[in-house]
């Protein structure tokens, strides 16, 4: 099979840098057998005389996992099989240590299998290594953050926005509690939530609770209707911490927009400037929540309920004018410095 899984592999070039060289480097050193049994007392049954101590590798049988649970799902649902699996564009997602088993041995399972066609895995979304706090994680010497832990301290959508914006992408990552506080404290509380909060609470204040009569700025409508498109380019590439990089980019202009429109001095100078200012930042927030929606889904509902809006389609939305606005949440709690030192004492105690 060397000769099709080589063209295989250079026909998606576009792979991940580790996810391309590792798959080309296995093929140039030479394919060599792999051993399909183990000798545990647990998992697949060797369906052979003589094997009865032994059972199957679990990277032969894992990987055609992906095909017996989408037969299955398909023949609950009704689904042909054949026409979802060939048509659909499939992601595999893992860690660089198991670009193998997903760029050759299931290629090489799938291309065995002579009786049906099996279309091939399209993108091979594989991350470099995420250290701790400098050292390699370690469940045995308990070097480790727990996900029961975590979520229950932490605001989920603070680590998710974390771990994908400071994710090992392309090369290895340290997860230090320093840089996770900064992040939530900085970009979460101070960009993002501070936008929504000062930009609603003026509404609240200003405009009787209602979405003032306005149109939206056209430059920063342009600007929203033109993100979409691009940011689910980047989603489908899996270039996840990209796709996250340029909506907040554009929470960063929001934020220079409020401060440049000085809202509290038009409100008493120029009421339809403000009005304006005002409206756009309300149809601003309307569509990062829709935006986020992928990255920070628990927040993005609260905007929704605070906008009183539903859950909408992957384009340019906007919030009518005159329509009231719900009770005003704070987005995001700031978090103490000393948490820090908290946590990496908690680290080292274990």
């Amino acid at each position: 099979m060397k000769e099709e899984l080589e063209e295989y592999i250079e026909s998606y070039r576009n792979w991940r840098k580790n996810a391309y060289e590792m798959s080309k480097r296995y093929i140039n050193e030479g394919l060599c057998d792999r051993s399909l049994t183990r000798d545990l007392d647990w998992g697949i049954d060797v369906p052979k005389d003589g094997f009865s101590d032994k059972k199957i590798y679990i990277w032969a049988e894992n990987v055609l996992g992906y095909l017996s649970d989408c037969y299955t799902l398909c023949c609950r649902q009704g689904i042909d099989f054949n026409e979802f699996w060939n048509s659909s564009r499939q992601y595999y997602v893992h860690g660089k240590d198991n670009i193998p088993f997903h760029t050759i041995i299931l290629p090489s399972l799938l291309l065995g299998h002579t009786d049906i066609k099996l279309k091939l895995p399209d993108d091979i979304i594989s991350s470099e290594y995420l250290t701790l706090e400098g050292r390699k994680i370690s469940t045995s010497e308990n070097w480790a953050v727990w996900v029961k832990d975590i979520i229950e301290r932490y605001h989920p959508d603070s680590i998710r926005y974390f771990l994908i914006g400071n994710g090992p992408e392309k090369r290895d990552i340290d997860f230090t509690w320093r840089e996770f506080i900064n992040s939530h404290n900085g970009e979460l509380l101070g960009a993002y939530g501070n936008f929504v909060n000062r930009s609603l609470v003026f509404v609240q204040k200003y405009f009787e609770n209602k979405v003032p009569k306005a149109q939206c700025k056209e430059d920063i409508l342009q600007s929203l209707t033109r993100l979409y498109p691009r940011v689910g380019e980047l989603i489908e590439q899996g270039s996840l911490k990209e796709a996250l990089d340029a909506i907040f980019v554009f929470v960063r202009s929001a934020n220079k927009y409020f401060d440049d429109k000085q809202p509290w001095i038009t409100i008493k100078s120029d009421v339809e400037k403000c009005e304006e200012t005002l409206y756009t930042c309300v149809q601003i927030i309307a569509n990062l929540s829709n935006l986020l929606e992928p990255f920070l889904p628990f927040s993005s509902a609260k905007i929704r309920s605070m906008l009183n809006i539903e859950k909408a389609d992957w384009r340019y939305i906007e919030v009518p004018a005159g329509q009231e606005i719900g009770a005003v949440e704070i987005l995001f709690e700031r978090i103490d410095k000393k948490v820090i030192q908290e946590e990496e004492s908690k680290l080292k105690k274990k």
